[in-house]
């Protein structure tokens, strides 16, 4: 799909900054956030990662007014709203569900804003037709809910909330009632236009996929707590605490021994990250791509469990003679080399990994 709206050189001089402090909110003595601080640059997108329950809703809600936080405080463009209205905020929101006015037509939906805002006709069919065609449905405008697909109405409701023109918009899993594919199309569809309009945006949802496919950073939460912020390649290679290791992609825990800054696993040497456990005795957290795989013997030698073709890339899991179940990522043309029960040796292939204490 295509767009006639030009992207804007530098998207952060349209955007504003947030910033959360210290924010905590407790519901029957369970902290659903602990203390959270985060801050946003103009125009960025972050999403917030984590388990249900972790608070990244929470923090959403506190954002858009719809919850009050027990303290703490929260800033939009420098000015404290923490106790400022819903209706003050000037934020555009999509949720899960699409929340459409079914007796209206997509334009009748994106035009409601705008509407109570008091625009006048004519200005509010220019703005939903501009927006429509920013989200590529100008041709099913004067359709209603019922004749769209999920990704055309969830398309109409971001539509709707950026018609307004808000400070900051705030995606609420947004596309998780959509199939695979449609959800894979409408992410990148939602990335385009949130660069194209230069909005300051947090996206929360629990699809590790998406948020790293979106986000200029990826927060990761769990219990109420920020445990690492960063850009998404940084937060995969270089995750600082065992939970983001652990809910970041896939991860094999592996005995070691840790000194001098490096861990000695598989029979080779890989540097571990700073923050690591000092050892001696440790475990590494070193994901499927940081380990070789080869046919026979070798000095760390396994036998095949089992061979999986995932499509892009292939994945072997082999077994230690002390037991431990290593998964190693492969190229899909070779997943037809290993057969369980098959002998082969391990190697990591000297990528810097997180040292836990065993």
């Amino acid at each position: 799909m295509t767009s006639t709206t030009p992207a804007p050189t530098d998207p952060s001089t349209r955007g504003i900054a947030v910033q959360l402090t210290e924010l905590r909110r407790v519901y029957g003595g369970v902290a659903a956030l602990d203390g959270l601080t985060l801050h946003l640059e103009p125009g960025e997108l972050v999403a917030l990662l984590g388990p249900s329950g972790c608070g990244k809703t929470t923090a959403l809600r506190c954002l858009a007014g719809l919850e009050d936080p027990d303290s703490g405080s929260i800033e939009v463009g420098g000015r404290d709203i923490t106790g400022v209205p819903t209706n003050k905020r000037d934020m555009g929101m999509v949720f899960q569900a699409y929340s459409l006015f079914p007796h209206m037509t997509a334009r009748q939906n994106v035009e409601f804003g705008l509407e109570l805002r008091g625009r006048d006709r004519s200005a509010r069919r220019a703005r939903a037709g501009e927006m429509l065609e920013l989200v590529g449905l100008s041709v099913h405008a004067d359709k209603y809910a019922h004749q769209l697909s999920g990704g055309q109405q969830q398309r109409v409701a971001l539509a709707r909330a950026l018609a307004i023109e808000p400070q900051v918009l705030l995606l609420d899993e947004p596309l998780s009632a959509l199939d695979a594919k449609v959800r894979a199309q409408l992410r990148d569809e939602i990335r385009r236009i949130q660069l194209e309009v230069g909005t300051t945006t947090l996206f929360v949802t629990h699809d590790q996929e998406e948020a790293l496919a979106v986000a200029d950073r990826v927060g990761v939460m769990s219990v109420g707590r920020l445990e690492q912020v960063a850009p998404p390649a940084e937060l995969y290679s270089a995750p600082r605490t065992p939970f983001v290791a652990d809910f970041v992609g896939l991860t094999n825990r592996l005995r070691a021994r840790v000194e001098d800054g490096r861990a000695q696993v598989l029979g080779g040497s890989i540097p571990v990250l700073p923050g690591s456990a000092d050892g001696p005795e440790a475990v590494v957290l070193v994901r499927p791509e940081g380990i070789v795989v080869e046919p026979g013997d070798g000095p760390a030698p396994a036998t095949v469990v089992s061979a999986s073709f995932l499509g892009g890339h292939g994945r072997v899991v082999a077994r230690t003679p002390e037991g431990e179940e290593v998964s190693v990522q492969v190229a899909n043309t070779d997943v037809t080399r290993y057969r369980p029960g098959d002998r082969v040796h391990l190697a990591p292939r000297g990528d810097a990994a997180l040292a836990v204490a065993d």
